[in-house]
């Protein structure tokens, strides 16, 4: 077997990732699958973090949220996220996977408070630890963390999931001609304002010298693929 090309990664998965076809919420089957694609990485020998979103859950309450204060909304925000982080440990135990939650808020009764040193000792274990409460700070998005986490914990990239198999010239959906960038330097990305990510997480990356790969979360062995270093999604690098 072809050795894997990163030891560590970061994985960046947005709470809708885990609604499947469903409205809002999570999808047992989706989250299965996904669970499934981390499992196969694992099994590789790669280390694995998770910075999971909140959307699946938050968007159902925006509307009853809209005129709240920012600083609220966020932390709402925040509150999904652990919830979400606990489904996808849970989802992974069943897969037979050891998995740990450290959140950036603190709810010791629920979850254990985000420790750099342990984490990383988990990830050295073997353990897939899913990073929730996003930065725990309000105003930063969970790309924001998803760069914070990877750079903290020592990731080699941050493997961003999306519904696109990377990034195009143009929206493939209305633009059947678009073409997909293999590889991408920061300075083009931000040249051709291709909004990769958020514009804190981007310069976050990009000052830590931390590749972003862009890619499809439901195209079957995509992350796999990725780090045994194929021709998959799209690399953001400085």
């Amino acid at each position: 077997m072809t050795a894997p090309k990163y030891k560590r990664i970061l994985v960046k998965l947005s709470g809708e990732s885990l609604m499947g076809d469903d409205a809002y919420g999570i999808n047992r089957q989706t989250i299965d699958r996904i669970v499934g694609e981390i499992g196969h990485v694992v099994a590789l020998g790669v280390e694995v973090g998770v910075v999971v979103g909140g959307g699946n859950i938050f968007r159902g309450v925006a509307l009853g949220a809209a005129g709240m204060d920012r600083a609220t909304a966020d932390y709402m925000g925040m509150l999904a996220t652990i919830m979400n982080a606990l489904a996808l440990q849970d989802a992974l135990r069943r897969a037979g996977l050891n998995a740990r939650v450290q959140s950036a808020l603190n709810i010791e009764q629920v979850v254990e408070p985000y420790i750099r040193g342990k984490a990383i000792r988990y990830l050295e274990e073997g353990k897939v630890v899913v990073f929730a409460g996003g930065t725990g700070n309000p105003f930063f998005t969970t790309d924001t963390a998803a760069a914070l986490r990877g750079s903290e914990i020592g990731a080699e990239v941050v493997l961003k999931a999306t519904k696109v198999d990377g990034i195009y010239t143009a929206d493939p959906k209305t633009h059947p001609d678009a073409q997909r960038y293999q590889k991408l330097s920061f300075d083009e990305a931000i040249i051709k304002n291709l909004r990769v990510m958020d514009a804190t997480a981007f310069a976050l990356c990009r000052d830590q010298k931390l590749p972003i790969t862009v890619f499809s979360i439901y195209r079957t062995g995509a992350m796999k693929r990725i780090v045994l270093g194929d021709d998959e999604g799209t690399q953001v690098y400085y």
